[in-house]
C-alpha cells in the first residue's frame, strides 16, 4: 500500500474540516440567526388566497418568474375559482392565458389533469400529505413542499428552488447539486421547525443578495462567516 505523504495529509485533513465546520451546529445556528434578522417576515412570494391557488400559481412558476406569475394569475383565478373548474378549461383557452409564463402547453396539461384528479380523487380539496400530491400531474417535491408549507403549514422538507440551491451550496450547507440530495443534506442539519420559514430566507436572501451572476457580498450579513470561492469582497 502507497505511503501518503505529510502535505496530502495535511490536504485531507484539511479538507474534512473544511466539510466538519460547514455544517457544525455553531455554524448552522449563527446562519439561521441571521437569516432570521435580515428577513424576519419572509413568505412566499406567489400571491394566492388558498392552498389550490397556491398550487396553480407554483406549477406556473416553473421556469418563470413569481412576478410575471402574479400578473397572470389574477385574471385566471377569477375564471376559474376551483378545480372543479380548472379541471373543465377548454385547453386551446388555458394556453393562450398562461402562454407568457413559458412552456404552455405543458403547464396546460399539468393544471389539467390536477384539477381533475383533486375534483375526482379528493373531494375537491388539494391534499394534505407529500405522498397523495406527489400523484398529481406536474407535482414535484419542490411544488407539494411549498403547497404544504405556504398552503398548510405543514413541515414536510424543504423547497429547494434555483435560488436555494445556489446560496445552500455558497453556505457550505450541502455540496450535491440534484435537488433530492440537497433537500436531504438540508433536512439533516436545518431543525424542522425552521424548515419553512428557512426556505422563504434563502430565497429571499438568493434573489436580493445572493445572486447568481455576482452576489452583493458587501450587502450581506452573512459575509463573515461565508467563505464560498463565488465571494466578491
Amino acid at each position: 500500500m502507497p505511503i501518503k505523504s505529510k502535505a496530502s495529509s495535511r490536504k485531507s485533513e484539511n479538507a474534512r474540516g473544511r466539510d466538519k465546520r460547514g455544517t457544525d451546529p455553531k455554524r448552522v445556528r449563527a446562519i439561521l440567526k441571521k437569516l432570521e434578522e435580515a428577513y424576519p417576515a419572509a413568505t412566499c412570494a406567489l400571491k394566492h388566497n388558498n392552498p389550490f391557488q397556491l398550487l396553480v400559481a407554483t406549477i406556473l412558476s416553473a421556469q418563470c418568474t413569481d412576478q410575471r406569475v402574479n400578473m397572470v394569475t389574477p385574471a385566471l383565478f377569477a375564471k376559474y375559482p376551483t378545480a372543479k373548474d380548472l379541471a373543465c378549461a377548454n385547453p386551446a383557452e388555458l394556453e393562450s392565458e398562461i402562454r407568457t409564463t413559458g412552456f404552455f402547453r405543458n403547464k396546460t396539461k399539468s393544471l389539467i389533469g390536477a384539477s381533475k384528479k383533486i375534483s375526482e380523487e379528493f373531494g375537491g380539496k388539494v391534499p394534505q400529505k407529500m405522498e397523495e400530491l406527489l400523484t398529481l400531474p406536474g407535482v414535484a417535491r419542490k411544488t407539494a413542499n411549498v403547497v404544504l408549507g405556504t398552503g398548510f403549514e405543514i413541515a414536510s422538507g424543504v423547497v429547494v428552488d434555483t435560488h436555494v440551491q445556489r446560496v445552500t451550496k455558497r453556505l457550505d450547507l450541502t455540496k450535491n447539486t440534484e435537488p433530492k440530495k440537497i433537500e436531504q443534506d438540508l433536512m439533516r442539519v436545518i431543525p424542522q421547525e425552521r424548515w419553512i420559514l428557512f426556505s422563504h430566507q434563502i430565497i429571499w436572501h438568493g434573489r436580493r443578495v445572493c445572486q447568481a451572476r455576482r452576489p452583493r457580498c458587501i450587502e450581506c450579513n452573512l459575509e463573515r462567516i461565508c467563505y464560498s470561492k463565488d465571494k466578491t469582497v
